[in-house]
């Protein structure tokens, strides 16, 4: 969209959002089994990899900070910081904040577990092709996020 292009009619966004949809799942289900692939690499699911690299953008938070973060469930999150405290990627420390919600810690373990798949993963999207430009990525960037803001409500647990 250039300054003079119109802002789209609301049916006509519609249709064109339903054009993101379609190709967000596959795109989605198609990286996490890339994700999937890579786990013995890493030694990181999915989940847990999720855990270490929100942990490591925003830095300790709570499981249910977590959960809201990523749209997931408390125990589905719960499991994911016990898998990756059993792996010694994050320590649950006490939380001044909040007696009965413990903050969850990266370890240093678990800054080089998701360091290292983050590298790899920016070496495989190196090759994306089309030519793209800032412009283009912030255009999706900013499309995905009022998608995203549209469905902020929706209950996971």
């Amino acid at each position: 969209m250039t300054d003079s292009d119109p802002p789209l009619t609301p049916d006509d966004l519609a249709q064109r959002l339903t054009e993101v949809f379609t190709l967000v799942g596959p795109l989605y289900r198609r990286v996490q089994r890339k994700v999937e692939e890579a786990a013995p690499i890493e030694g990181l699911s999915v989940g847990v990899r999720a855990v270490l690299e929100l942990l490591r953008e925003h830095g300790p938070m709570t499981v249910p900070q977590m959960g809201r973060a990523q749209a997931l469930s408390r125990q589905f999150v719960q499991r994911m910081v016990n898998d990756a405290a059993a792996g010694q990627l994050v320590r649950i420390v006490p939380n001044p904040a909040h007696q009965r919600s413990s903050l969850i810690r990266l370890t240093d373990g678990g800054r080089a577990a998701i360091d290292a798949a983050l590298a790899r993963e920016q070496d495989l999207l190196r090759r994306v092709d089309g030519n793209l430009t800032d412009a283009d990525v912030t255009a999706c960037v900013r499309v995905l996020g009022k998608m995203l803001d549209l469905f902020d409500n929706v209950d996971v647990d």
